[in-house]
């Protein structure tokens, strides 16, 4: 039975890991695709496989995003290419080491990456999603977006700022039929750690989440129209309690004096 053809989905950091399973799964489900990553080898050899597969499209891009002439090719392919319904925000890198044992020009290239790529290119592709009635974007935070203790700060900040835009996106778009889901994945079993500087091995393996489950789950969780995705919590009620806690502060957040706890004795 042919799969119902559900538009193009476009997904970086797409060579390797989490990006590869998304590109997989998403052929499944009837998306041609347009996959972007450095390396050409691989994305060449992984459309290869996927058109074998599925019969689907597959498109390469290689491009690094971190690079401004590379990234402004990408954005040229969201805002031109009409077939284009998802963009799946993959791309990105972490840290695991402290800001003293840190290099500030990797920290830099990792918000470029991270924060600058993710939003230019979703500002590429949003304006198309609306003037065609709709689209989705898929952006893979962290859980250290809320809880930014666990490894390196700048890292962490990078995936609040991926959290909170998403939050964001999803209000202004509301009546526009442009889905946003963020997926907040906790330790995942990619090359991701290696890079980072802490290899997967050496983390306890009760913490660890196969990437095919963890995309399986990300995919549920889109299915059933869920904002934040947290691929290990069990409990979504904790998760509503965090948000409803957001939601309380809100009005309280801008006054016109100063909390009566503030003023001098």
């Amino acid at each position: 039975m042919t799969k119902q053809h559900k538009g193009t989905a476009l997904v970086t950091g797409a060579s390797s890991g989490i990006g590869a399973i998304y590109a997989q799964r998403l052929a499944k489900r009837g998306y041609d695709l347009i996959l972007v990553a450095r390396n050409a080898e691989r994305l060449s050899e992984l459309a290869t496989r996927l058109t074998k597969e599925t019969g689907r499209t597959v498109e390469t891009v290689p491009a690094d995003l971190g690079n401004k002439a590379d990234l402004a090719r990408v954005e040229a392919v969201l805002k031109t290419d009409r077939s284009i319904t998802l963009l799946v925000n993959n791309a990105g890198f972490g840290g695991t080491a402290p800001l003293l044992a840190s290099d500030v020009d990797k920290m830099q290239a990792m918000v470029d990456l991270n924060v600058t790529a993710l939003m230019r290119l979703t500002y590429a592709a949003v304006p198309g999603f609306v003037a065609r009635g709709g689209g989705a974007i898929i952006n893979i935070a962290s859980i250290v977006a809320i809880a930014p203790e666990i490894l390196n700060g700048v890292y962490g900040a990078s995936k609040a700022f991926v959290l909170t835009f998403s939050q964001s996106l999803k209000h202004e778009l509301a009546d526009k039929n442009v889905r946003v889901q963020a997926v907040l994945p906790g330790a995942t079993a990619t090359e991701f750690w290696g890079v980072a500087g802490t290899p997967v091995e050496h983390l306890p393996t009760e913490i660890v989440m196969q990437a095919e489950d963890m995309v399986d789950a990300a995919l549920a969780g889109f299915d059933q129209g869920e904002f934040a995705t947290i691929p290990a919590l069990e409990d979504a009620g904790l998760l509503k309690a965090y948000e409803d806690a957001r939601q309380a502060l809100m009005p309280n957040l801008s006054r016109s004096a100063p909390a009566a706890r503030y003023k001098a004795a």
